[in-house]
Order: structure tokens, then sequence, then C-alpha cells
């Protein structure tokens, strides 16, 4: 069963997070330069205007989060929504903006850029932790697809642009490579973008162009397809106490007749009861 979240349709609708001591959930309209929070307990959704375009968060603690925008990270208060510089990130490029970015593990953050208008190989995949930031891929074209197996010894990455999406192995205990990536998969239906890892070990990847999440299975292979009446999935993530649920973004941008037909949900979020649950994003280490 998919049921809708009842909010303002995206133009961009990307990078949700779920955080479950608050049972809230957080994603970004990047063009929109919007940050919407969505509250269970009582189904409130509040949109919080932004000074600059931002594409993914990570939670600190009780009172902190990590903002990555189009010129680096930034801490964001909950209370008040403050947002106070963290680490620079291309900042002295306005030709890139921030795009998709995931919690491993460790506590480590791995976060990738993009140009504007997906210049080719114009992005670069960075790691940061406790105030280290490490370029680790650069001439990524749209990044997309970070995510990390249970127990954070195997990354995955895509460059959507190349319909590819990368294995590399890792340290654990940092999040860092330990090798060469090399080619995952390079077939689908659609662009693979964001993705999360469930609890065994699978990818679920928003295909965009495609209208669904597919699972994958660590050795690449298709399995279940979650339909979704949109036509441009963006990116999902685990919600609920349980992490049984995937809340799923999409994007109204470049289409005609947006929320047409049976692609009415163009723009808003989806939510798909899961069999196989998933994984909670651990808090980003500062």
């Amino acid at each position: 069963m998919i049921s809708s979240l009842s909010h303002p349709a995206c133009d961009l609708g990307e990078g949700p997070t779920y955080d479950r001591h608050t049972d809230t959930a957080w994603w970004f309209d990047i063009t929109g330069r919007k940050l919407l929070e969505h509250r269970f307990a009582d189904a409130s959704t509040r949109v919080h205007g932004l000074s600059r375009a931002a594409s993914a968060l990570a939670r600190v603690d009780a009172t902190r989060q990590v903002l990555f925008t189009e010129d680096g990270l930034a801490l964001r208060d909950t209370a008040t929504g403050a947002l106070t510089p963290l680490a620079a990130i291309e900042a002295d490029n306005p030709q890139t903006r921030s795009n998709d970015a995931r919690v491993h593990p460790c506590g480590a953050m791995w976060l990738g850029t993009m140009g504007w208008e997906a210049q080719p190989g114009a992005g670069t995949i960075y790691h940061y932790r406790a105030g280290v930031l490490t370029p680790l891929f650069p001439e990524i074209t749209i990044p997309n697809a970070i995510c990390f197996s249970p127990g954070g010894d195997i990354g995955y990455f895509a460059d959507t642009a190349r319909n590819t999406v990368f294995r590399v192995a890792l340290d654990a205990t940092t999040g860092l490579p330990t090798g060469a990536p090399e080619v995952w998969r390079d077939s689908f239906d659609g662009g693979p973008d964001g993705a999360v890892v469930d609890s065994e070990g699978c990818l679920l990847i928003a295909i965009w162009g495609g209208s669904a999440v597919v699972r994958y299975t660590p050795d690449g292979r298709e399995g279940a397809r979650i339909d979704l009446p949109v036509s441009q999935p963006t990116c999902p993530a685990f919600i609920g106490p349980e992490a049984d649920r995937l809340l799923v973004t999409s994007a109204a941008i470049g289409l005609d007749t947006p929320g047409s037909g049976d692609r009415s949900g163009d723009g808003l979020c989806h939510i798909v009861e899961l069999a196989v649950p998933g994984l909670h994003a651990p808090d980003v280490v500062i």
C-alpha cells in the first residue's frame, strides 16, 4: 500500500532523512530553497525557507543538524533554524551545488557535488568526519545512490549521467576507501538516483524516469519493484520506530504536466510499507 504526505509539491524534492528520536521526517526542495519537516505524531508539515539551496541533512544531537548546502556544510539550530557555517565545500565555484549525501555507520558523511547544469565531470564526492574534509572521487557528473552496507565495509555511489552504480571497499571504522571503485551495475530502466541499504544488505534505489524504487541484492541482481505514482522519484529514506516503512521524495521539475494522470504525485513524498526493515540513519560526527 502506498500513501502520500500532505505538503506543498516540490520542484526538486530530495535528501529525505528521518529522526527516530522525534519521529520526524525532513527533506528539501533544492531549487525552491526550502527545508520541509513532517511530524508524524500530529501529521503536520512545516516549510522552512532557506537562504541558499541545500540538498541533505544529518542529525548531530538533540539540538543541532548539519545541512549540506550549495557552498558547504552548515550547522542548523533545530529550535531557531539559525545556520552557522561549518565547512566550506566548493564555495568559490558558483557553477556547482550540493546533491546526494549519506552518513556512514561510523558517523562520517559522504557528500556529492555537481554542476547546476549537470556539466560533465563537474562534481566530486567528499568524505567528512570530525572537521576533516577529504576528496574521494572527482569528475562525477551527477553523484547519487550514496549508501553503505550494514557493517560499513562497503560503499556504493552512482554517476547517474553514466547510468552506473559503483562499489568500493571501505574501512568500517572510518568510512574511507581501502581500494578503487568497481562497477557494481550499469543497466537501469531509468537513472539510478538516491539509495538506501536495508537490514539484509540490499539496495533500494529510486529510478529517475522509471516511476519506481527497485530493490537489488548485494551482488547486483534485481528483485522487488515498488511502482510509484510519480515520473521522477528521487531518494528513499527508512522511517518509523522500526524502520519498516520507506519515504520517497520526487520531483516535478522538467515535466510538461506534473501531477497528471497516473503520475498524480509528482513532487510529493510517498510512503511504502516494507517486508524487510531498513536501518536508522546514524548521527554525524562533526
